[in-house]
């Protein structure tokens, strides 16, 4: 098939399947990303998340995750809720957290999209990803023009601001290409200034290990007690950097029924946080990006924000 048609094929597939936006990047080393990534690494600011140095290579270079890989397809999907369950409580969790975990809404809409490449051009080499490899996926998402990365290190998109998954095809297939944007940031500091725990040092540099999205899902430890009375009531990830971020006024709710809370969880009041049970946990957080955390390390979170107030 022809590549510009094939091209053409893929970006309206992709918008069949809910996703708002679609980049296409050609497959080199991530040259200047290689730096960036390594003096990261070096000053520790992964933290505890080993993952994060292991497969560096694989990080930089799509074709050690696909062999032969000519092009990244880079995706947007919505996650920006109708309705802000976490206003005026004492107790949040991050948006991306109110409904049903996206992988498993999302891969099977990554695949869908796949098979409509492979109806016309027979079996390709490809992959699908959502947040599920060593995918270095803004730096590719970027590249593809969907967005700049922004002093809080996430994709924004100037129509769409920053609340949205990201997700990614690569495949051994010539594709029509896109280019990069450029940064809108400017001079806003908007999201280093609103970070209580002060994570993002320098512009574009975020410490994942004072990240509280770090500290609250990705730490299996104890919080550290220099952190009490900063988390703002954060008991699972964080939106402080997005929510004062001036281009989320674009954001729009999403249409993805799966995305939508719980009944229980919009009703939740401090105290009800606090006496959580397991049983409660479970009904609420079935399916749910949450049960990374566990019960256990909500309840610790939950303990924790109780000792700064």
């Amino acid at each position: 098939m022809d590549r510009s048609r094939l091209t053409h094929l893929i970006k309206e597939k992709a918008l069949e399947e809910g996703f708002q936006f679609c980049g296409i990047a050609k497959v080199e080393f991530l040259t200047e990303e290689a730096p960036r990534l390594e003096k990261w690494l070096q000053q520790d600011m992964h933290g505890e998340m080993s993952y994060m140095a292991n497969h560096f290579d694989k990080r930089l270079d799509p074709t050690k995750l696909v062999e032969g890989a000519k092009s990244v397809i880079s995706l947007l999907y919505n996650y920006y809720p109708k309705e802000d369950v976490n206003k005026n409580k004492e107790v949040k969790i991050a948006k991306y957290a109110y409904g049903k975990d996206y992988h498993y809404i999302i891969k099977p809409k990554l695949k869908t999209v796949l098979q409509s490449i492979t109806g016309q051009v027979g079996d390709v080499n490809a992959r699908v990803f959502v947040d599920s490899a060593p995918v270095h996926e803004r730096a590719w998402a970027a590249k593809a023009g969907l967005g700049w990365v922004g002093k809080n290190s996430l994709l924004i998109n100037r129509s769409m601001g920053s609340f949205f998954f990201l997700a990614e095809i690569i495949l051994d297939v010539d594709l029509d290409y896109d280019g990069p944007i450029k940064d809108y940031c400017g001079t806003c500091t908007s999201c280093m200034d609103a970070c209580p725990t002060d994570a993002i040092p320098e512009a574009y540099v975020v410490d994942g290990s004072k990240c509280i999205s770090y500290l609250t899902i990705e730490l299996k430890n104890e919080i550290p007690s220099s952190f009490e009375g900063q988390m703002e009531g954060w008991a699972f990830g964080c939106d402080i950097c997005q929510d004062v971020c001036p281009w989320n006024r674009f954001s729009k709710p999403h249409q993805e029924a799966a995305f939508e809370p719980h009944q229980t969880l919009k009703e939740m009041k401090s105290s009800d946080w606090e006496e959580m049970t397991e049983d409660l946990f479970k009904e609420i957080f079935k399916g749910s990006a949450v049960k990374r955390t566990k019960y256990s390390g909500l309840k610790r979170n939950i303990d924790f924000l109780k000792k700064g107030r």
